[in-house]
């Protein structure tokens, strides 16, 4: 049966008007936006709460939004961390928590069976309510999350990254790395967290997702069920904007190891930018379709000098980084970065030929029913459309927009949009 309905899923995303989800939206009393898809067949709703509460938020104290996340289960109310994952182990609700730059969520799937559910939803809300942030059990998670940021200093990859953030963002809060870092986290008391929680997750900062076999009128009841205790609060003023950097620059950081990370970009794109599909279906060709890019062709294929090489622009609610990377052996390292912008150069100047652009809408196209094809999957992109306000018919249009797309946009986008006297280079390795 599975195989059958994988099959009818893809069959039915050869055409382009096949509606994907059905979205509904409203509002609870509180100013809370909430959004429904029904998917029968499997007795099981994943719920999500999304807050603007990502890294973004830390202000100075860089690292707060991410332990603030990672203690709200580990005691709320009268409850343990123990009691908590009893409770939703008991009926077989799992539940997890993370943060962005930009959002902090936590997420709940049940069985819809009502005694099942009722526990699960009780729980969960409790937890998202009334954390206790006790003393205990903030100094254990500081301990872990410090442990963590110190390991991290141990790989280059990870150094790589926070340098890489900094080059393109300088001051700006996408600058700093999610979880933080030694000096701020070691500063941390649960006072500081509490403020952060009371501040941002309250009503008018959330979104609740729903996505299961559930009714119109059980989803009205879940959502204000989950957020009926919560505070109003207010909206946090919008992230400020990005500044793109002045010029170029390269930026090396001696480590001892035997491969060098390399890392070239700069400022991209944003969940409502008018050049996001040109952008995402040229970034394909160039270095987003893994083994069928040209960074792939030319830099492994070719040459050699490294195991993959890729592409990314990363859309955040402001610029997102596009990135271009690759490692290779130490000794490689301005071969590897030579041939990286030469191919990008050449990219720029002559953009996608037809073959590489029909081939990038067929594999893009292709596998899109798949990147829904579960009920978690699903929430993903409906938390993202929520989040960033896309149209309803996000899903239902996107493949039309990237069969829309075509050369002389991929083009004119990276031209505007993706400047070679801009581009930010970081490598983490032992020169030769």
């Amino acid at each position: 049966m599975r195989f059958n309905l994988i099959g009818l899923l893809l069959l039915a995303f050869s055409q382009l008007a096949w509606p994907a989800a059905k979205i509904e939206h409203w509002q609870t009393a509180q100013g809370s936006r909430v959004y429904y898809v029904r998917t029968a067949g499997l007795p099981m709703v994943d719920v999500r709460v999304v807050f603007d509460a990502g890294s973004a938020r830390d202000g100075s104290q860089f690292g707060v939004a991410a332990l603030t996340s990672a203690l709200l289960d580990s005691g709320a109310g009268d409850w343990s961390a123990d009691d908590i994952a009893q409770r939703f182990e008991s009926v077989g609700a799992q539940y997890s928590a993370g943060v962005s730059e930009d959002m902090a969520w936590l997420s709940i799937r049940s069985l819809t069976e009502k005694p099942l559910l009722e526990k699960a939803l009780a729980t969960f809300e409790t937890v998202l309510s009334r954390p206790a942030f006790r003393e205990d059990d903030f100094q254990r998670e500081k301990a872990r999350t410090l442990a963590g940021l110190k390991h991290r200093e141990e790989s280059p990859g990870e150094l790589a990254s926070i340098a890489f953030g900094k080059a393109l963002y300088g001051e700006h809060p996408y600058a700093h790395p999610e979880t933080g870092i030694v000096q701020t986290v070691a500063g941390f008391s649960a006072d500081d967290l509490k403020t952060f929680y009371q501040t941002y997750y309250v009503a008018a900062n959330a979104i609740v997702v729903i996505v299961g076999d559930v009714s119109r009128e059980q989803a009205e009841q879940t959502a204000n069920q989950v957020l009926g205790k919560l505070p109003v609060g207010s909206k946090p003023a919008d992230i400020p904007p990005v500044t793109m950097p002045s010029q170029a620059s390269t930026q090396h950081i001696e480590f001892p190891s035997t491969q060098t990370h390399v890392l070239v970009g700069l400022p991209g794109t944003y969940r409502k930018d008018p050049d996001y599909f040109a952008l995402y279906v040229g970034n394909h060709i160039l270095g987003g379709g893994s083994m069928v890019s040209r960074l792939f062709e030319e830099v492994r294929e070719k040459r050699g000098l490294a195991y993959g090489a890729y592409s990314v622009f990363a859309p955040l609610y402001r610029q997102g980084p596009f990135m271009m990377s690759l490692q290779t052996r130490n000794d490689q390292t301005e071969q590897a970065l030579g041939v990286l912008r030469k191919t990008f150069a050449d990219f720029l100047a002559q953009g996608p030929t037809e073959q590489e652009l029909t081939a990038a809408k067929r594999n893009i196209t292709g596998g899109f029913a798949m990147r829904f094809d579960t009920n978690s999957k699903l929430s993903d992109y409906v938390a993202m459309i929520g989040f960033y306000q896309q149209p309803l018919d996000y899903l239902d249009t996107f493949q039309t927009n990237v069969e829309a797309v075509t050369i002389e946009q991929i083009k004119d986008a990276f031209k505007r949009r993706v400047k070679p006297e801009l581009l930010q280079t970081v490598t983490v390795g032992q020169k030769s």
